[in-house]
């Protein structure tokens, strides 16, 4: 069976793409087509999520273990066919490609095609430029938080003394039975 999966962005309005793949074909390879149809570099963890309807988020299939100890399945790209999890047409995935601000694409399945194969996945169509592969700084609206000056470099941190300040009493009192006294 092959695949056809459609992918479009909710930042870039004329951003989509259909890719072809064969069903027995595994999660990193769709991964890497994905990458590529989008001019991606490959330096993201990078993790897809089998969704409902509504596109909330249900069974993750991650680039790497993380080895998260939970009890939950845990589904590798390289070792996890597609087929193993998508069976419906129209369903509904989440590929997260910037997982700090869990940026993505949106991608259904659309078409199930019986009583064929493919060897290496296809983008039968491409129509727009793919939305910047990482957010800048800038664009997460975090703000930065002013460095706090060391207290050397802060001439009241010490405060000021004058002689007055201490008696030959008081500091004799300091020293009597310190063993650090030379």
């Amino acid at each position: 069976m092959i695949y056809r999966f459609i992918i479009v962005s909710d930042e870039v309005d004329n951003f989509r793409r259909d890719i072809t793949i064969d069903s027995e074909a595994t999660f990193f390879q769709l991964h890497e087509a994905i990458l590529d149809s989008a001019g991606y570099i490959r330096d993201q963890i990078t993790s897809f999520f089998i969704c409902d309807e509504d596109w909330v988020k249900g069974t993750e299939i991650t680039l790497i273990d993380m080895e998260s100890g939970s009890d939950e399945d845990i589904y590798i790209m390289e070792s996890c066919r597609l087929s193993e999890l998508l069976g419906e047409e129209r369903q509904k995935l989440l590929y997260v490609f910037e997982p700090l601000t869990e940026r993505c694409f949106f991608i259904e399945l659309r078409e199930i095609i019986t009583g064929k194969s493919q060897d290496t996945p296809q983008v039968v169509k491409s129509v727009g430029q793919a939305p910047k592969q990482v957010s800048l700084m800038e664009d997460l609206n975090f703000s930065v938080p002013t460095p706090v000056p060391h207290p050397a470099e802060n001439e009241d941190f010490y405060g000021e003394f004058s002689d007055d300040d201490f008696n030959e009493e008081d500091l004799e009192d300091l020293s009597e039975g310190n063993p650090f006294e030379y």
